[in-house]
Formats: C-alpha cells, sequence, structure tokens
C-alpha cells in the first residue's frame, strides 16, 4: 500500500472532480466510495480510507468541495466553524450528482473487482444514502455513520434496498434518540444492521475531533469491516 494516495480526476458534467484512491497491497479488490464529513479529506478521513485499503479495499474519496477550492479543513480551534462554513456552499443536488460520477468512475477502473459499496461520514452518511438511492447500478452496501442529513432523507429508503449498516450515538448532540428511533424503523430491514453507543456524541469516530469517543470508535470500526467481509469480500 503507497504512504500516500494517488491523486485522481473524476469526470463529472462540470468539470473534472479531484479525488484520492488508495490500493490495497493487492493493486486490486472490491471498490468502496469514501463520503467525507464536513471536514473534507481531512487527516482522519485519510487515516479510514488507509485502513480500509489495508484490509484489502480499492478506496476512492471525492472532494466534494472541490468547486469551492477546498480540499481538507485542518485542525485546529475554528475546525467546525471551517466545516459549517464548507457544508454551506454546497449544492446538495450536484454533490448527489457527483457522487454518482464518482461511483461510476470507480467501477469502470481496472483494479476494481466485481462489487463496489459505500462508507460516508456525517455529512457523508446522509450523502452516500443519497446517491445509493439514486445509483443505477446500486451499490452492494452501505455504510452511514450518524448521517447528520439522514432525518430529511428517509423518504428514499425503499430506494436503498442494498445491505446497511448505520452507526449513531446515544448522545448524539445533532441528531436526538427519537430521530435515531425515526430512522431505524424507516431504513429496517433484512440485511440492515443498526447499532447505537452509549455515552457517544456526534462524529464520535474522529480522533481529531473534540467528541471523539475512543471505545464506541472501535467498536463501530470493528462492526464496518465485518460488515463489509461479509457483502464485500476481498
Amino acid at each position: 500500500m503507497p504512504a500516500t494516495p494517488l491523486a485522481v480526476s473524476i469526470p463529472t458534467a462540470l468539470g473534472e472532480m479531484p479525488g484520492r484512491q488508495w490500493l490495497p497491497a493487492a493493486g486490486r479488490g472490491p471498490g468502496i466510495v469514501l463520503f467525507q464529513e464536513i471536514f473534507g479529506i481531512s487527516p482522519y478521513v485519510e487515516r479510514r480510507a488507509a485502513e480500509l485499503a489495508a484490509a484489502g479495499y480499492v478506496v476512492l474519496a471525492p472532494e466534494f468541495y472541490w468547486r469551492h477550492g477546498i480540499s481538507g479543513i485542518a485542525n485546529g480551534p475554528d475546525m467546525l466553524g471551517e466545516g459549517l462554513a464548507a457544508l454551506q456552499q454546497l449544492d446538495w443536488d450536484a454533490a448527489v450528482r457527483d457522487g454518482l460520477a464518482a461511483h461510476a468512475w470507480l467501477r469502470s477502473r481496472p483494479e476494481v473487482t466485481d462489487t463496489t459499496g459505500y462508507v460516508g461520514f456525517c455529512f457523508g452518511g446522509g450523502l452516500a444514502f443519497a446517491v445509493a438511492a439514486q445509483a443505477d447500478p446500486k451499490p452492494d452496501a452501505l455504510v452511514s455513520y450518524y448521517g447528520s442529513a439522514l432525518p430529511n432523507l428517509l423518504d428514499l429508503a425503499p430506494q436503498v434496498p442494498m445491505p446497511s449498516l448505520h452507526h449513531f450515538g446515544d448522545e448524539d448532540a445533532y441528531i436526538d434518540r427519537e430521530t435515531v428511533e425515526r430512522i431505524r424503523s424507516a431504513v429496517a430491514g433484512p440485511d440492515v444492521e443498526f447499532y447505537t453507543y452509549p455515552g457517544a456524541d456526534h462524529a464520535f469516530d474522529n480522533a481529531d475531533f473534540v467528541t471523539y469517543h475512543p471505545e464506541a470508535s472501535t467498536i463501530a470500526w470493528g462492526l464496518t469491516l465485518k460488515f463489509l467481509a461479509t457483502h464485500l469480500p476481498t
């Protein structure tokens, strides 16, 4: 696995979207589109992408803020403010189209084997769900960490039939427990796994953010790798 990701360019209707690609040691494997949180392709996203590549996946992280000249937001005292400001500039419909373009690009790559899936964090967890609803063909699996847009996307649930895994903290400051249960009911199905974590807030998986919860992060990541191994075997 290379120490640094490969810079790639993904064709869209409005230009070339930059992205980063990580390859597994074997050079080939199932594909995963990694949907960023509000901080863009941050050091945290890069670490998770590298870990997925180490598990045998070809990982693509599109830079969804590309139209605004933003790649990743550095760790710092105003990290949240900068992330929210970047998110406010984003055109949601354009981001969904970019996600569809990223999926098509990844599926076309010779290093990607038969299956592809999505993994998304926060903003990216909801965006991945919205993209999965429109994708044709569908991804083979979806993992969403505390998808912040999911409460407004539940009417799309019938269009997201693939196996999916959802993680939420019990103490999420942005998505209360009642809303989490509403999401659980909407996405329920025979191939859906849904977990909540006591004491965990929003963004509990991000070790660079103030709400990081080591225990919840470790458990959720283990469940994620197990889920992917089942539905996207390498």
